[in-house]
């Protein structure tokens, strides 16, 4: 669907394998949004589904925007077990991570979504770090098979400092690696103000996450913080939204809200559309 409006609201949600596509959409589209990011956990098969979710989207004329990726084995519990534990970096799951995420992409592709996402991990500082190294022959390689089939790959932000982040883009020197900016990410990691991270990222940002949350409780070493309902957090999601508004976003803003019961995620969705839509 080509016909989205600027600023357009959405939300991400995770997929299941075991349900019918059309099913999902339908309940998706129930809050009264029009497109979506499908999030896609280690469990989810994708052998075989590409046609359904393609056709459930015509049929409900739907967009999914971005194929977002979790892998078996990730664990958010701590600033040091994300290190051991998330995206590419830990050598271990290395090579299983990028063989499943080259099948999501061709899923992906299949399906009609034009984008894959998903955190990377924490990007050594050091360039000359063997896992820098590794982790950047990795995203290179997945960023020309996203290109092969007309797609982009969006790194999740948060998990390092903006200028970091910035360094790692320029370094790895891809057309189709961008940026899907979380602003809250930014503060659950305490990696730096969301705002000054916009700025400082804003010709990489093509998709967002509108969600919320407080600092880690510094007397707790390498604590997270807590995810907070839109709006309730330490974003500032008024200033968020001008701050996209000023740097001349215009896609879709995608709310995501984890750690919930399915009740109390509808109604915590409802309320933040509501709340993003006022401020469109």
């Amino acid at each position: 669907m080509s016909n989205l409006n600027p600023l357009e609201t959405g939300v991400i949600f995770w997929a299941s394998s075991a349900k019918p596509a059309l099913e999902q959409i339908q309940k998706i589209k129930a809050l009264g949004v029009r497109c979506a990011q499908m999030g896609v956990a280690g469990d989810f098969d994708p052998t075989g589904k590409a046609a359904e979710w393609k056709a459930a989207c015509e049929a409900e004329n739907f967009t999914l925007l971005t194929v977002t990726a979790a892998y078996n084995g990730e664990d958010y519990a701590d600033i040091p077990t994300v290190i051991r534990t998330v995206g590419f970096i830990p050598p271990a799951t290395r090579d299983e991570r990028e063989a499943r995420t080259i099948a999501l992409c061709d899923f992906a592709h299949a399906a009609g979504i034009p984008v894959f996402a998903c955190h990377i991990g924490f990007v050594p500082h050091d360039k000359t770090n063997a896992d820098y190294i590794a982790v950047q022959g990795m995203v290179k390689r997945i960023c020309d098979h996203c290109a092969a089939n007309g797609q982009n790959f969006h790194l999740e932000t948060g998990q390092e400092p903006a200028d970091v982040l910035l360094d790692f883009l320029l370094d790895t020197a891809k057309p189709n690696l961008l940026i899907n900016f979380d602003p809250a990410n930014m503060i659950l990691y305490g990696t730096g103000d969301p705002i000054e991270a916009m700025e400082v990222l804003k010709k990489y940002i093509h998709s967002v996450h509108a969600k919320d949350g407080d600092w880690p409780d510094k007397t707790k070493a390498g604590s997270l913080g807590s995810e907070k309902p839109l709006g309730s957090g330490s974003v500032g999601i008024p200033r968020f939204v001008a701050k996209l508004k000023e740097i001349g976003y215009t896609g879709p803003i995608v709310i995501e809200r984890e750690g919930t019961t399915p009740e109390q995620w509808t109604t915590d969705m409802t309320a933040a559309l509501q709340l993003v839509q006022s401020l469109v």
